[in-house]
């Protein structure tokens, strides 16, 4: 077992996707997808009468197990006919995968959604099959349910093509979410800032990006106090990771994206309460696992953008050397920020890296953070706060966003509330006021970016699920992964507001 696999399970999970034609297809269980108002198809085996009686009734998300030999038959809610999105293409698949939690072997009946294009149905459907099923274990007995091994896609003859090119899409953005997954419900003592960097490097030479690691001797030469400060109370060492990808040709913009790679974030001196809150807080890096995850689908999805993808990682922890209430520090670009919360310390680190993509020549950067507790009150659970000083980068996330079924809303950033942040003794301070916590977040980020057109999505809501829904499993998310992925694939280099 290497570096990569110790910490990512998925990466070494054996899992293959076929596309073929044809009613008999070797598995262990078979979906059938169902309309409200159509008849049963008749491979089921029973008709639309028994289905209702049984309690199945074809809304999407419903499933509903016909035992059969040698395989067992799955009706697959779809709605009505014809009224069934990708969205909802991949709601049914994930419906299916957790009704057949035991079945290593599965296949979905494609070859009746003429309404629907065939690669994105064939994407979504294998996102969320994969996607249902994950599960991060460390148990020494066996787990409760088991990973998909293998995925057949029935489709008609024509549809061939479009499907096997969909398929494999969406198995290559099903395999990123799992692996940042894995990063983000890593125990924070397995997975370390430096085992991060590992880990990046390993996945770099696998899937075609360079990975450059800067360790706290580097990051002091580059002047990066942001990331240093909040590192002082730890006895790990910081890491900032640089991934860098370049596609064949001349590419068609340079697009940055910067996580928060808080490893374990205790609040430091600013403790947090003695709650469960604490045991999530290994999903703070939550924003640098997302960009990594993302990364590795880019040359395989022949990406043609320039991505330069900025992982800060550090610990956030209380001790005798931590981080003060009332320190200043200094900024990569010299910019002093004096620090009256120390469990504000995520946009402390990301200060920095949007500086140095500023100075990379980026056309455009997106920062992924969970970032504020206000942004999870405002939102719940499910939907991303997004802020930004550029309409095209936040049309791009949004499209992404609705590409991907992974929510964003635009919060404003109003000039006046910026005097939240003035400090008597400093460039800027790191929080402001009680109210507007996730706005004036913002507004301390956008002080860094120098006008370059910028993004930012706070996910501190989605990063972690308090129960299972379609494909989203209890505990982390990593939302935000395959939203990245389609942003850079369908990057666009955007003019100045």
């Amino acid at each position: 077992m290497n570096t990569t696999d110790a910490v990512i399970p998925s990466h070494t999970a054996p899992f293959t996707v076929h596309v073929v034609t044809g009613d008999t297809p070797d598995v262990d269980a078979i979906g059938i997808p169902v309309s409200i108002d159509g008849q049963a198809p008749k491979v089921l085996g029973v008709d639309t009468d028994a289905l209702t009686r049984a309690g199945f009734n074809a809304k999407i998300g419903a499933a509903l197990t016909v035992p059969a030999s040698p395989v067992t038959l799955v009706a697959i809610g779809i709605g009505k006919t014809g009224s069934l999105d990708i969205t909802g293409a991949r709601d049914a698949a994930a419906a299916f995968a957790s009704a057949t939690g035991n079945a290593r072997r599965l296949a979905i009946f494609l070859k009746d959604l003429s309404n629907l294009d065939v690669g994105a149905a064939a994407a979504a459907v294998v996102e969320g099959v994969l996607l249902a099923r994950y599960h991060f274990d460390l148990r020494t007995t066996p787990a409760l349910s088991v990973r998909v091994e293998e995925l057949a896609l029935v489709v008609n003859e024509a549809d061939l093509a479009d499907a096997r090119g969909g398929a494999e899409r969406g198995r290559v953005t099903a395999l990123a979410t799992m692996l940042a997954r894995d990063l983000a419900t890593s125990p924070a003592g397995m997975l370390t800032a430096t085992r991060m960097a590992e880990v990046a490097v390993s996945l770099g030479a696998e899937f075609g990006f360079d990975v450059e690691v800067f360790d706290k001797d580097a990051l002091g030469e580059l002047g990066c106090g942001g990331l240093l400060g909040v590192n002082k109370g730890s006895v790990e060492p910081p890491r900032m990771i640089v991934l860098h990808y370049r596609p064949n040709g001349t590419p068609t913009g340079h697009l940055a994206l910067v996580g928060k790679g808080v490893m374990y974030d205790s609040g430091g001196i600013s403790l947090k309460p003695g709650d469960l809150s604490h045991s999530q807080m290994k999903n703070d890096m939550t924003g640098a696992a997302d960009i990594l995850g993302a990364m590795t689908t880019l040359a395989q999805l022949g990406c043609t953008a320039e991505v330069t993808g900025y992982l800060m990682c550090t610990d956030n922890m209380p001790s005798g050397s931590a981080m003060q209430l009332g320190d200043v520090l200094i900024t990569r670009g010299g910019k002093t920020v004096e620090v009256l919360n120390t469990d504000a310390e995520g946009r402390l680190v990301m200060s920095d890296a949007l500086v140095l993509a500023v100075e990379a020549g980026a056309d455009a950067i997106v920062d992924i953070a969970t970032l504020t507790g206000a942004c999870l009150r405002t939102f719940g659970t499910e939907i991303a706060g997004l802020m930004g000083n550029n309409e095209s980068m936040l049309a791009q996330v949004e499209a992404a966003s609705k590409a991907t079924d992974e929510p964003v809303w635009r919060l404003p950033l109003p000039p006046r509330l910026r005097a939240e942040l003035d400090s008597d003794i400093a460039d800027i301070k790191n929080i402001g006021g009680v109210n507007a916590g996730s706005i004036t977040a913002g507004l301390f980020l956008q002080e860094f970016v120098a006008g370059t057109p910028w993004a930012h999505i706070d996910i501190a809501g989605t990063a972690q699920a308090p129960a299972t829904s379609r494909w989203i499993p209890r505990g982390p998310t990593a939302f935000g992964t395959r939203l990245l992925a389609e942003l850079a694939l369908q990057f666009e280099s955007p003019g100045v507001n």
